[in-house]
């Protein structure tokens, strides 16, 4: 990586690294980011894929991009035991109508 490109999150794929077929359902790498999540942007605005090369140079950026998605989305990184999590607690019977 130079000073020249900045890495940014895959448009294509949406940070996810993989596209899902809407027709076939076949799951496939991202042809952009390769499969990353993330490519390399130039000052003009140019995307292309971070090459295979550079990715021990990176890596520690690319996980702290990838934390702060994960956090965006919701996951705190905390693994909970299955009696605690919520949806196991919620009564089966509370979306039936009552009388």
């Amino acid at each position: 990586m130079t000073d020249a490109y900045k890495i940014v999150q895959c448009p294509s794929c949406d940070g996810y690294g993989w596209l899902n077929d809407e027709f076939s359902g076949e799951v496939e790498d991202c042809d952009w980011c390769k499969g990353t999540g993330y490519i390399y942007r130039s000052a003009e605005g140019i995307d292309r894929p971070i090459p295979e090369a550079d990715y021990g140079r990176v890596s520690a950026i690319l996980e702290t991009m990838e934390h702060d998605r994960l956090h965006e989305m919701g996951y705190s990184g905390t693994a909970l035991h299955p009696d605690d999590q919520p949806i196991r607690k919620a009564d089966p019977d509370s979306d039936s109508a009552e009388e």
